[in-house]
């Protein structure tokens, strides 16, 4: 089966189609294993993150278009999320996944963390058995290729994050952190990284909310900060100058109501909030209150490109990188591919070898001569070796099939004679 590449993401899809369509912790296992119980439909990853899904999948094209008609059905999607899924195959899919794992695909161009979440995605696929010898050789060969353009390229070098651009775009709302409080949602890696961004800027005063508020104090703890369960978020958002949200949360985590009891009791001093979470924690009709600020994770796009220039020439460098890495697989692929036919060859020709073997040895055992055997076994050798090629290349001939004809020079190592 070849492979092929059915998704989107966030260079065709904005956050909220990408968000109808997110797969999260038990979630993942059940989607795998309706695609491999799709016709046609040999091996499957799926890549689920807040900038894309993507499912890599060994299928024919109608095994892709079952997979196709299933997301369809299964998340209700409409006409929009038509136009923003993105399908490819062979080298194209190829190229993809390696981009992929060198962040030359992500939104912060040679970000660390997709590796991360592809090397788990992986592994979630292994443990539902979703992945087979195909697949299984061209992720190893992918992270092998992330490795390689970290070590021999800068492309992760000066690094640039979605946190560190939701803080940065803070600055420009707020120029003296000392003063400022923050409230972040969500105690996973990225809101880690937003805490210590802002503790380097020096935030006036941190609040971390979480489902599990023994991780919330174990993070606000190591940043000086205060902790809280979600359900007392509310009551604590009037303290919010900086507001920023990531969590795993099927629903918003933070209401327009919610907002709105929030701004009256901060007598309208505005709030800059960023909503990094895919699906997103923030109801949408929050931006258009008066004095809150809301951003997007898409929204920090321009952010991020201001503060990775220096990334470009790295980012040519590992694409060259990447052709190399490329051709390299593709062409053990094909030697695998090819591979079948040769043990059949040399099987074959083990077993005319046997034949004359036996006949050569009863000869000897007769009393024959040792040369005139000599010149039996190697004679019959070479006639029923070439028995089935002379054969073919006379019905060849015969057929003007000169690309045939082609193939047996180049085979045999023959010149071209007149």
């Amino acid at each position: 089966m070849p492979l092929k590449i059915l998704g989107l993401n966030h260079n065709t899809a904005p956050v909220e189609i990408r968000e109808q369509v997110v797969f999260a912790g038990t979630q993942i296992g059940e989607a795998l294993n309706h695609v491999r119980d799709l016709e046609g439909v040999d091996e499957a990853v799926l890549l689920s993150t807040c900038n894309r899904t993507e499912f890599y999948v060994m299928t024919d094209e109608a095994g892709k278009q079952r997979l196709h008609a299933w997301l369809h059905d299964s998340r209700n999607l409409d006409e929009s999320f038509q136009q923003s899924l993105f399908e490819l195959n062979g080298d194209s899919a190829i190229r993809h996944i390696f981009r992929v794992a060198c962040g030359l695909d992500s939104m912060v161009l040679g970000e660390t963390q997709i590796l991360g979440q592809l090397k788990d995605a992986y592994r979630d696929a292994e443990g539902v058995g979703t992945v087979g010898g195909q697949l299984s050789r061209l992720f190893q060969h992918t992270f092998s290729v992330a490795k390689k353009v970290r070590t021999d390229t800068e492309i992760g070098a000066s690094p640039v994050s979605v946190a560190s651009a939701a803080v940065n775009l803070a600055q420009q709302f707020f120029a003296d952190f000392s003063k400022r409080t923050a409230v972040l949602v969500g105690a996973g890696v990225t809101i880690e990284l937003v805490a210590k961004h802002l503790v380097g800027k020096g935030i006036g005063r941190l609040f971390v909310a979480n489902r599990s508020i023994e991780r919330a104090k174990e993070l606000a703890g190591g940043f000086g900060g205060f902790a809280l369960p979600l359900s007392e978020l509310e009551g604590t958002l009037p303290e919010a100058d900086i507001l920023i949200s990531s969590t795993a949360s099927a629903d918003p985590v933070v209401t327009l109501k919610q907002m709105k009891v929030a701004v009256k009791a901060r007598k309208h001093r505005p709030i800059f909030a960023v909503d990094i979470a895919v699906p997103r924690d923030i109801e949408a009709e929050v931006g258009k209150l008066a004095d809150v600020y809301l951003y997007t994770v898409d929204d920090l796009d321009k952010v991020i490109l201001e503060g990775q220039g220096n990334r470009e020439a790295a980012a040519v460098d590992a694409n060259k990188i990447l052709d190399r890495e490329i051709d390299r697989y593709l062409s053990v692929q094909r030697s695998k591919q090819v591979a079948p036919v040769i043990t059949s060859l040399r099987e074959s020709a083990d077993s005319i070898r046997d034949q004359v073997l036996v006949q050569a040895r009863r000869r000897l055992a007769q009393g024959a001569d040792g040369d005139e055997v000599l010149e039996y076994a190697t004679a019959a050798m070479m006639k029923k070796l070439l028995h089935q090629p002379s054969v073919r290349l006379r019905k060849a001939g015969e057929a003007s099939e000169e690309d045939v004809v082609q193939i047996a020079r180049e085979l045999f190592g023959l010149g071209d004679k007149d």
